[in-house]
């Protein structure tokens, strides 16, 4: 049987995705408001501008990615949020959850931060004006119109950690096509690498890539980091029988991850009984539900 992701039993919307929607969409609607009434752009206090820029502040490592260029922009990353994370929170937790979330967010501003250094060294060092086309301006004036907004790579993280706990779950792209995570995770992580290098639009494509990068190593220190300190899962892990995998104990991840999918699957047969009776069940159902009844 396939890896089918269905969110049953789990809540659609819990703490952390919910209060992260609402902030994101408070932002949106202050930022619309202080451009109507009072005529500033808090983009230009609030975003991630280029770190050798007078308008600089640390915080704004924070604070732009709860800010977004448009309603498309705020619309499809909040969706994404939703679509992704509430399953992963629904596992991991809301403290483990929000933490990954910042991860991924400040590790992409970081990334985003590194590359807009190495392609403005050049400029910063040898001219004094920039030329846009139209007209030219100091060198610092355009430091100041860098500014990077939004939640994607944050999003891009939690969609690569998505990937990773259910590589076969479908996806549907565009609301049609099916492709299982495990490859919507690899395309759009080298789709943004390949735009990162040749596109010139103003979409910040290595930030979604360091969003991607910082969620896979904080995943991987949480699994394999031995004697440290990590978040626990909001499942309860026992050592019992079933916590071995070729003679060794699984890690909590893998333990927690397998447990999860095995609910998920017994909820599954439990409702084709529901509606088909017992007899209904193939060889290979009845057998994992007799397994899944002596665990328990």
């Amino acid at each position: 049987m396939e890896n089918q992701f269905r969110p049953q039993g789990f809540s659609i919307l819990p703490l952390v995705v919910k209060n992260l929607l609402i902030i994101n969409v408070i932002f949106f609607l202050a930022t619309w408001a202080a451009e109507v009434v009072w005529h500033i752009d808090l983009s230009d206090y609030l975003g991630l501008h280029y770190i050798g820029a007078s308008d600089f502040r640390p915080y704004q490592f924070v604070t732009y990615m709860f800010m977004h260029g448009g309603f498309a922009h705020l619309f499809f990353n909040m969706f994404a949020l939703w679509m992704f994370g509430n399953s992963i929170e629904n596992v991991w937790g809301p403290k483990r959850f929000l933490i990954f979330y910042f991860v991924c967010g400040i590790g992409a501003g970081l990334t985003q931060e590194l590359v807009q250094y190495i392609q403005l060294n050049d400029i910063v060092e040898n001219y004094q004006f920039v030329n846009l086309g139209n007209r030219s301006v100091p060198v610092s004036d355009y430091l100041n119109m860098l500014t990077t907004v939004g939640a994607s790579g944050a999003v891009y993280g939690i969609l690569l950690a998505f990937g990773m706990m259910w590589p076969n779950a479908r996806i549907y792209i565009y609301f049609a096509i099916p492709i299982k995570a495990k490859w919507v995770v690899i395309i759009y992580g080298l789709l943004e690498l390949f735009s990162g290098f040749s596109s010139v639009d103003n979409v910040a494509h290595f930030a979604h890539v360091g969003g991607m990068l910082f969620g896979l190593g904080l995943i991987l220190y949480w699994r394999y980091k031995a004697g440290g300190w990590a978040p626990r899962f909001n499942i309860k892990f026992k050592k019992d029988k079933y916590n071995t995998e070729n003679g060794r104990p699984k890690s909590d991840w893998d333990y927690n991850k397998e447990r999860a999918d095995d609910d998920r699957r017994t909820d599954e047969i439990l409702d084709k009984i529901s509606k088909g009776g017992y007899d209904s069940l193939t060889k290979e159902e009845k057998e994992f539900l007799f397994k899944q009844s002596k665990k328990n």
